[in-house]
């Protein structure tokens, strides 16, 4: 039997604070006492962390990655073991990737394809949605065969033609199916034909610079698609959840959805909460460090996106992490943004910038862990194996440093691309160590992982539906 004691620190979790020990055997944890309880001084271990000062938290669960995805003729940067390892460091120990249908492909055989990326690579525990590019009678029963497997949530975009495309008649059918076998559909919502349109008249008129990605992808066009396919979602009777919203109408649309009570959620993520439209338009091409979709957008739809984690009209703060370095890959773009690849670094920095939204009172420490942790991880049919610490659970535990002071940097951190989305932004707070299991991933600031630790994770079904 392995055991370890984590004492002396605040245990923070969705619902509770708690001075308190936390006792770990073989991987799991088995019970938390009372800092300096005749219980928890009757425990001994192996090993004794102390945490005095400090938080104790659950790993992260970033429910949106994007390790080694195909985008634009390059690929993203990180692979699952660079990527994995970067997530360690910045205290999330799950992530739920995407793998990728091609169109005329088996949801199989690209389902097989991830698994054969990621297996024996990763230095955390994984899972996989599905991405759907190609909705037929044939994927169509497959998605219940994956859900029976544990792939239990298939995402759908709106956006790029010709590429992830499908058309309402395809998200309908794809939807009917999600409730009829408990799947849980993920949708990109963005008018994509609207935007093609908008992207071949700007650059016929020669506005070709990174900034003109967010002006061609309209606010508007969010918010429409966010509406159509909520109301899609309500006459097939499925659940829905919307990944990446960016801009306040969207948000509205979703409100307005769960105000009559229907099963649509919200994600949104740091790169919205904390950059803008400002970031795209820095000159001598730098904003193209900065294209994402949805897009970035104006500053004052920030204020929106915090209210609607205060309010719960968004449940998860995910990355959508899918980095692409700046020299050699968001270059492609140069003079014709619609070729730089779509995508921002993230998966690091996402707990950090969370802790500092408590600092700054747009969140409380335990709607911190809600949205970071324990949300995502009943969204998705993990809980409570991941995002909570009590017992039974999965020993994925993170001591947090909520005095230490960083400033974030390309330099210092270890994520495969060459550029931070945050350069040079100051934080307060850092992760001290990391468990996966119960095993030290972070020691300390010290990497001792290893590639293949982490294991995969099948999912239940989402864990909010009625």
């Amino acid at each position: 039997m392995n055991r370890t004691v984590v004492r002396g620190g605040l245990v923070i979790t969705a619902s509770d604070e708690m001075h308190a020990d936390v006792l770990i055997e073989d991987g799991r944890i088995v019970a938390l006492a009372s800092h300096g309880s005749e219980a928890a001084e009757s425990w001994t271990a192996e090993r004794t962390i102390e945490a005095a000062g400090k938080y104790v938290i659950p790993g992260g669960v970033d429910a949106h990655t994007h390790m080694e995805l195909p985008f634009g003729g390059t690929a993203a940067s990180d692979s699952f073991e660079t990527g994995t390892r970067a997530a360690a460091w910045g205290g999330t120990t799950t992530i739920v990737d995407f793998a990728v249908q091609s169109v005329g492909q088996a949801l199989r055989e690209g389902l097989d394809t991830w698994y054969a990326k990621a297996d024996g690579q990763c230095a955390i525990d994984y899972a996989f949605h599905m991405i759907m590019s190609d909705v037929n009678e044939s994927s169509l029963k497959e998605m219940d065969l994956l859900v029976g497997e544990g792939i239990t949530s298939f995402k759908l975009f709106m956006a790029y033609p010709g590429v992830f495309y499908s058309d309402d008649g395809r998200i309908l059918r794809a939807m009917q199916r999600s409730a009829h076998n408990g799947g849980l559909i993920m949708m990109h919502a963005e008018n994509g034909i609207a935007i093609d349109v908008l992207v071949e008249q700007a650059l016929a008129e020669g506005r070709t610079d990174p900034r003109y990605h967010g002006e061609v992808r309209k606010v508007l066009l969010e918010a429409e698609a966010t509406h159509r396919a909520i109301q899609l979602a309500r006459v097939a009777g499925a659940p829905l959840y919307v990944v990446h919203v960016s801009a306040e109408e969207a948000l509205a649309e979703l409100a307005a959805a769960r105000d009559k009570g229907l099963n649509v959620f919200g994600e949104t993520c740091p790169q919205y909460l904390f950059l803008s439209t400002d970031n795209l338009a820095e000159p001598d091409f730098e904003g193209a460090k900065y294209v994402c979709s949805t897009p970035l957008r104006p500053r004052e739809h920030q204020a929106a996106l915090w209210r609607g984690l205060r309010t719960n009209d968004l449940q998860v703060v995910s990355t959508d992490h899918c980095p692409f370095c700046f020299t050699g890959q968001k270059e492609l773009g140069r003079g014709d943004f619609s070729k730089i690849p779509n995508g921002l670094p993230g998966v690091e920095n996402r707990m950090d910038l969370l802790h500092q939204a408590v600092v700054d009172g747009h969140i409380s420490r335990r709607r911190w862990i809600e949205i970071a942790c324990a949300t995502p991880a009943r969204m998705f049919g993990l809980y409570p194996k991941k995002g909570t610490i009590a017992p039974g659970a999965d020993a994925d535990i993170v001591i947090y440093d909520p005095h230490a002071e960083q400033v974030v940097s390309a330099a210092t951190h270890h994520m495969n691309v060459d550029y931070s989305a945050y350069e040079g932004k100051r934080l307060t707070g850092r992760v001290a160590s990391v468990l996966s299991r119960g095993e030290v991933v972070i020691d300390e600031r010290e990497f001792t992982g290893r590639a293949g630790h982490g294991r995969y994770t099948p999912r239940a079904t989402c864990q909010y539906l009625n």
